[in-house]
């Protein structure tokens, strides 16, 4: 099974960004995607971003993870 999770990116340096998630920063590619820019949120799948997100779809999907998490406390 393959997961991918809902980041925000903080910076970009050519095709390279700086993605965001609960404090914690990731360095990922942005070669397979065009259009990005800081503030927006993107799926990161080992290390690419894979699609980019609407921020309420973002939002959503980071309320689901939190609550999965809770479940599994």
């Amino acid at each position: 099974m393959c997961l991918a999770v809902p980041l925000k990116i903080i910076s970009i340096k050519g095709k390279m960004g700086i993605g965001e998630l609960g404090g914690i920063k990731k360095k990922i590619s942005l070669m397979l995607l065009n259009k990005v820019r800081v503030g927006d949120y993107v799926l990161l799948h080992a290390g690419f971003a894979i699609n980019k997100l609407e921020t309420k779809e973002a939002e959503e999907l980071l309320q689901l993870l939190r609550e999965i998490s809770e479940v599994s406390d």
